[in-house]
């Protein structure tokens, strides 16, 4: 005997198929639904079924971009520095840099990370897309914005292989302890680097 409606188990497992939705989360959202008027769920519904159309990658950055435009806003404004390359992971990833006004260059997009466990090769990512772009714009620095994880340090370090003895400056996003962050609770990646990158508060003699 079904103790609730398929249409409204249907909604449950979709949303317990999200990534971080559990099962309680998943019945919450979907009661959501329940109580408020049929424009919630409508809105939902249309915004899904618009999405697979209504979505396309920018040919050189790998960004996310309206179905049919070819090339993403961040690299086509003249007020973008070209030359400068930030490389991440994923496209909203753009986003959170983007969030804090502080940069001017333009992205690349590499659409995952290096992970042999998950069955990711450096073939399968847009490191060789990459290549070209830095030989094409004439790029002088690549900032490897990817996460301080092992997958995220391993493909940083693949990425500095593959650029090989160009000419070009090649960095890494700082990495630190949070504030707030008790030692006892920092991992062990974050914990090295922060003590990699210290600073010097005096310099006795």
């Amino acid at each position: 005997m079904n103790v609730l409606p398929p249409a409204l188990t249907d909604l449950i497992e979709a949303f317990n198929a999200l990534p971080g939705v559990g099962p309680r989360t998943a019945e919450r959202y979907a009661y959501w639904f329940i109580r408020h008027d049929e424009h919630a769920a409508n809105k939902l519904s249309a915004a899904l079924k618009a999405l697979p159309e209504g979505i396309g990658y920018c040919k050189k950055t790998y960004a996310l971009v309206p179905a049919g435009q070819e090339l993403s806003d961040l690299y086509t404004d003249p007020r973008r520095d070209k030359t400068i390359v930030a490389v991440v992971a994923e496209p909203f990833d753009i986003l959170a840099i983007e969030k804090t006004g502080q940069y001017q260059g333009t992205y690349h997009v590499l659409g995952g990370l290096v992970s042999p466990i998950d069955g990711i090769s450096p073939e399968q990512l847009h490191i060789n897309e990459l290549i070209d772009r830095i030989d094409e714009d004439k790029v002088i620095e690549v900032i490897l914005a990817t996460n301080a994880s092992v997958e995220g340090e391993s493909t940083a370090l693949y990425i500095q292989q593959q650029i090989g003895n160009r000419s070009i400056k090649v960095s890494r996003l700082a990495r630190g302890l949070p504030i707030g962050v008790d030692l006892e609770y920092a991992d062990q990646i974050t914990l090295g680097r922060a003590i990699e990158h210290r600073q010097i508060l005096s310099n006795e003699s």
